[in-house]
C-alpha cells in the first residue's frame, strides 16, 4: 500500500507517548504540541499517525509520536501491533525512540501499571505521566508519585493534561539529561508469561501502596444506571441519534448556502474574466464547480465529527457500542461497528477511515464493506429532487409529512439492506458464524474540552479536504471533458452534452438500463455519478438543455422531470440510489485501506448488483399497479 508518512527531521530527540486507550494520552499530546502535528498513516499500514513538536522550558526541541492505544505488548490488534513495532524499533523509516512516556490513568492503576512495567523491560528511558490525579483525589486515592517512583524504578510525575499548568512538571523533567540516560536492562522474557508476573507485581505495589482497596461508587457508575439500562439505555441512545442527525442536517444549512454562494461568485468571476473558451470552460465547470461540489458538504462532516468527538471525549461513545452490541451481533458484528456507520451517514470514507479501530480483521472488512449502504450527505441533492417532483405535500394521520416520511423510509432502507449484507456474510462464511464478544472498557464520564475538540475537528477536516477533494476534483476535471467534447456540430438542435463523449456513453448504456425504467438522459447523469452523486441533479439541468444553475436547477427541472418521467421510473431511480455503486472516492479509500483493487472490485459488484435488483423491483412492481 502507498501511505502518505510524514517525518519532521529535527535537531531534537524523539519521544513517544505511550498509554491504554482513554488515559489521556491523546490531551497530554494536543497540550504539548498545540497545532504543531501531523496526522497521516503508517507506512504499509491504515493505522493513524501523529506527530508533533514541542520546545521545553531550557528551549530544547523534542519530536513526539502519539503511539496508538494499547493494553500490553503482546499486540492483539493492528493499534498494538504498530505501538509494538515502534517501541521495538521495528517500524519502517522511524528509529526507536530516545524516551518513552508511560501516560497512567490514576484511576486505574491496577490495569495501566502493567504497559508501563512492560515497556520498561525494553530497555528505553521511561518516565511515567500520572494522569487524571485530580479525578483521583476526588475518589479519595492519594497516590505519592515519589513512592511510586521508587516501587518501580523510574521517575514519576502528577499530571492533569486538560489543565493549562496541568503537565509543567513533566515539562520540567525532560531538561534533565539524567532521564534521557535511565534505561533499565533490556529483558527478553515471555510476552505472555511477563504479564501474568507483571500483573502480580502491580498487585504487591498497590498493596505496600494501600491503593488495593476496591474504589466505592463513582458518579459515572451512578450514570450507567440509566445510561445502560436495558429499556431507558436504547431510548436514550435513539434521542440522541435523532438529535445528532437533525443538528446535521439544520445546522449545516447556513454554512452550505454561504459556501454555495462563495462558489458562485469566484465561478461568476471566473467567467466575466476568462474569454470564451475551452479553458473557461475548463476552470468554470470543471475545477470550481468540482472544488465546491466537495466543499458545499464540509458543514456536514464537520458537524458530524463534532458530536462524535463530543461524545467520544465525554465517554458515551462506548457505551453507545456497548447498548447496540447484542442487536448488531445478530448480523454477525459487534457493537464497535457502529461508529463506523455512524460515521458512514455523512460520508462514507470517513467511516470507512474509522473503521481501523475494529480490532478483529473480518468484522472490519464486513463493516468497510457495508459502510457505503448508509444514506450519505450526496445523495440527499438527489432524493430531496425526486421526492419534491413526484412526492405531494401532504400530512399523514395530521402529524406527519409524506414527503418527510418517505425520505426517512429511504435512510431504513439503506440501513435494512447494509444488515441484510452483514446478515448474509454470517449466514454463508464460517468465520461468521464465530461468536466474538465484545471486550472493551467504559471509561469515566468527563467533560470535554474546547481545545481537544478544535484541535480534533481541524485534523478530520484537513484529512477529509485532503484526501477526498483531490480525488473528486480530478475526477470532476475528467467528466468536464467526457461531457464538453467533442462539441455539437452545426445545426445540432440537441443539448451540446448528448454529441460528447458521456453523450456517447449514456445512449449505450441506455439499452442496459432500459429494463429498469431508465432513458439515455439518466444514464448520462450516471456517468458524472462516479465522481460525486450530488453531480447527478445539475448534468440532468445540462441534459435537459436547463440555463440555470446551482439551486435554481432543481427548481427548475422538478416539474420537467415530473411532466416526462413516468412514476415507476422515480421510485427505480430513488431504488438506485439506495444502494448505487459508490463514487469513485470511496472506492479508492476502501482499495487504500484493504490494500488491493480486489475488495473495491468486489464492493462495486455487489453493490450495482443489488442497485439494478432493486430498481427493477421497484419499476415492476410500480408499473404493476398502475
Amino acid at each position: 500500500m502507498n501511505q502518505a508518512v510524514i517525518h519532521f527531521h529535527p535537531s531534537g530527540p524523539l519521544m513517544a507517548l505511550v498509554g491504554n486507550p482513554n488515559c489521556g494520552k491523546t490531551a497530554l499530546f494536543n497540550r504539548l504540541t498545540g497545532s504543531r502535528q501531523k496526522v497521516a498513516n503508517y507506512a504499509g499500514v491504515t493505522v493513524e499517525r501523529k506527530e508533533g513538536r514541542f520546545t521545553t522550558p531550557a528551549g530544547k526541541t523534542i519530536r513526539v509520536l502519539d503511539l496508538p492505544g494499547a493494553y500490553s505488548l503482546y499486540p492483539r490488534s493492528p493499534d498494538e501491533r504498530v505501538t509494538c513495532d515502534v517501541l521495538f524499533g521495528r517500524a519502517q523509516g522511524e528509529k526507536r525512540p530516545d524516551l518513552v512516556v508511560c501516560v497512567v490513568d490514576a484511576t486505574n492503576l491496577r490495569r495501566n501499571l502493567r504497559l508501563a512495567l512492560a515497556v520498561k523491560r525494553l530497555g528505553l528511558p521511561c518516565v511515567v505521566a500520572l494522569n487524571m490525579t485530580d479525578l483521583a483525589e476526588k475518589r479519595g486515592l492519594r497516590i505519592s508519585p515519589a513512592a511510586l517512583a521508587a516501587e518501580l524504578g523510574m521517575p514519576v510525575v502528577s499530571t492533569v493534561a486538560i489543565k493549562r499548568d496541568g503537565i509543567e512538571p513533566l515539562l520540567a523533567l525532560f531538561d534533565d539529561q539524567n532521564v534521557w540516560r535511565n534505561a533499565a536492562p533490556a529483558s527478553h522474557g515471555s510476552n505472555e508469561h511477563s504479564e501474568q508476573a507483571d500483573h502480580i507485581v502491580v498487585r504487591q505495589i498497590l498493596q505496600r501502596l494501600n491503593l488495593d482497596e476496591i474504589v466505592p461508587h463513582t458518579t459515572s457508575d451512578r450514570i450507567d444506571r440509566f445510561v445502560l439500562h436495558p429499556v431507558v439505555g436504547p431510548l436514550l441512545l435513539a434521542a440522541v441519534l435523532f438529535l445528532v442527525f437533525q443538528a446535521v442536517f439544520a445546522w449545516a444549512e447556513a454554512p452550505k448556502a454561504l459556501i454555495q454562494a462563495t462558489t458562485g461568485g469566484v465561478s461568476a468571476l471566473a467567467g466575466d474574466l476568462l474569454p470564451e473558451g475551452w479553458i473557461k470552460s475548463l476552470v468554470v465547470d470543471g475545477i470550481i464547480a468540482g472544488a465546491g461540489g466537495v466543499l458545499v458538504f464540509l458543514p456536514q462532516i464537520i458537524i458530524l465529527y463534532f458530536f462524535i468527538l463530543v461524545l467520544e471525549e465525554s465517554g458515551y461513545l462506548p457505551r453507545a457500542a456497548f447498548l447496540l452490541d447484542r442487536l448488531m451481533g445478530g448480523v454477525g458484528l459487534s457493537g464497535r461497528s457502529f461508529i463506523p456507520l455512524l460515521s458512514s451517514f455523512a460520508c462514507a470514507i470517513p467511516g470507512i477511515m474509522a473503521a481501523r479501530t475494529i480490532a478483529n480483521p473480518r468484522d472490519r472488512l464486513v463493516t468497510i464493506m457495508i459502510a457505503p449502504l448508509m444514506t450519505c450527505s450526496a445523495r440527499l441533492p438527489v432524493y430531496a429532487l425526486l421526492i419534491g417532483a413526484f412526492i405531494p405535500q401532504q400530512e399523514i394521520w395530521g402529524m406527519f409529512e409524506l414527503q418527510g416520511l418517505v425520505l426517512l423510509g429511504l435512510y431504513v432502507a439503506g440501513i435494512v439492506g447494509a444488515m441484510l449484507v452483514a446478515w448474509t456474510l454470517k449466514r454463508f462464511t464460517s468465520a461468521g458464524r464465530q461468536v466474538r464478544p465484545l471486550m472493551m472498557e467504559l471509561p469515566s464520564y468527563h467533560l470535554p474540552t474546547v481545545r481537544n475538540i478544535a484541535i480534533g475537528l481541524w485534523q478530520r477536516g484537513t484529512i477529509f479536504l485532503k484526501r477526498v477533494g483531490g480525488v473528486i476534483l480530478l475526477l470532476s476535471i475528467l467528466i468536464w471533458f467526457l461531457a464538453s467534447f467533442p462539441g455539437a456540430p452545426e445545426g445540432a438542435t440537441g443539448a451540446a452534452i448528448e454529441y460528447s463523449f458521456a453523450g456517447m456513453i449514456g445512449h449505450a448504456l441506455a439499452t442496459v438500463f432500459e429494463p429498469i425504467g431508465f432513458n439515455w438522459q439518466i444514464c448520462i447523469a450516471l456517468i458524472p455519478g462516479l465522481a460525486a452523486r450530488e453531480v447527478a441533479v445539475s448534468a440532468l439541468g445540462t441534459v435537459y438543455a436547463l440555463t440555470a444553475t446551482g439551486g435554481e436547477t432543481a427548481q427548475a427541472l422538478a416539474p420537467l422531470i415530473a411532466e416526462s418521467w413516468s412514476l415507476a421510473t422515480a421510485f427505480s431511480l430513488l431504488a438506485w440510489y439506495i444502494f448505487a455503486p459508490q463514487c469513485l472516492a470511496t472506492l479508492a479509500a476502501v482499495k487504500r485501506e484493504t490494500g488491493g483493487w480486489k475488495m473495491p472490485l468486489v464492493m462495486a459488484g455487489y453493490l450495482f448488483g443489488l442497485a439494478y435488483l432493486a430498481s427493477f423491483v421497484t419499476y415492476r412492481v410500480v408499473l404493476g399497479m398502475g
